[in-house]
């Protein structure tokens, strides 16, 4: 199956995919098959985190399916546990030995700490030296807010290349992704068809999916497509990066369907109109040292 999915180049030239596959929340015992499917399909952009704990059956899937490394852009994080300097560089290792791959192609910090910004400042620094050493070929942030990102800016030399934020049409992050515009960080979206909103508990439109908007669903009858087909092409035609996730066959091949059809610039406009301002998951400047447990 050849590639799916335009790209995007990052602001140190990579090129990484538009969209790509997202594991949050997939069992261990299904991620490994839902990855090797996804690349079948033509997917060329997996998404993991350390704190997932399935990056091993990420690298495992990755294995299973016959694409070669260089054609897959494989993105993880590193978790709070492990901010610092020396800390961080011990938990690349471990999550370059669990993917089992020689390099990554981009390296987040998953969150900061607003109240302990010096340990978020060391972990960075930690993954310049891994971008100067060629171990990763890009870093970047996730979960940032406007003024985390500048102040990592000031005290840091690499600017982020990418920021992972939540981003859907109920909640789409505009003076962020402004913001990202300014300083050359692409967005990328998690959650980018609203299903945080279904599994946060604390989320304030809680039980409410964009997929079932009228107006998401009106522009989907339209074109013949899916509302989910719809959402992501509107990730799509702004320059995003979206990350959905799934573990089943079908959806996974729905969800990269999507590049045979584009939207009217009032078509993105009515959707952008279903913006709430309320985000389904944590807000990043309440995020403390001990959020997590």
């Amino acid at each position: 199956m050849t590639a799916k999915s335009t790209m995007l180049t990052l602001n140190n030239g990579v090129e990484m995919p538009a969209l790509g596959l997202g594991v949050f929340q997939s069992a261990p015992e299904e991620t490994a098959a839902s990855v090797t499917t996804a690349l079948q399909d033509g997917y060329r952009l997996i998404d993991t985190a350390a704190a997932y704990g399935n990056e091993k059956e990420v690298g495992e899937g990755i294995r299973r399916s016959g694409v070669d490394r260089g054609e897959v852009f494989v993105t993880t994080k590193l978790w709070l546990s492990d901010y610092g300097y020396d800390a961080t560089l011990r938990a690349f290792d471990t999550s370059l030995d669990n993917l089992g791959l020689d390099y990554l192609d981009l390296y987040l910090l998953h969150f900061a700490f607003p109240s302990a910004f010096d340990s978020t400042v060391a972990a960075y620094k930690a993954m310049e030296k891994l971008l100067a050493d060629g171990r990763v070929r890009a870093i970047g942030v996730s979960n940032f807010s406007a003024g985390q990102l500048r102040d990592l800016i000031d005290r840091t030399d690499v600017v982020p290349a990418v920021n992972q934020v939540e981003l859907h049409p109920y909640f789409i992050q505009r003076e962020l992704r402004n913001v990202h515009a300014n300083l050359g960080v692409v967005t990328q979206d998690w959650s980018p068809l609203g299903g945080v909103n279904l599994y946060w508990s604390a989320a304030p439109q809680a039980g409410q999916s964009p997929l079932e908007d009228p107006t998401v669903v009106k522009i989907a009858a339209r074109y013949g497509k899916t509302p989910a087909q719809v959402v992501l092409r509107w990730h799509i035609e702004q320059g995003l990066s979206a990350i959905p996730k799934s573990v089943k066959a079908h959806r996974i091949a729905e969800n990269s369907n999507i590049f045979d059809f584009a939207l009217t610039a009032d078509e993105v406009a009515a959707v952008d109109a279903l913006d709430t301002g309320l985000r389904g998951g944590p807000d990043p400047d309440s995020i403390k040292a001990d959020s997590f447990g």
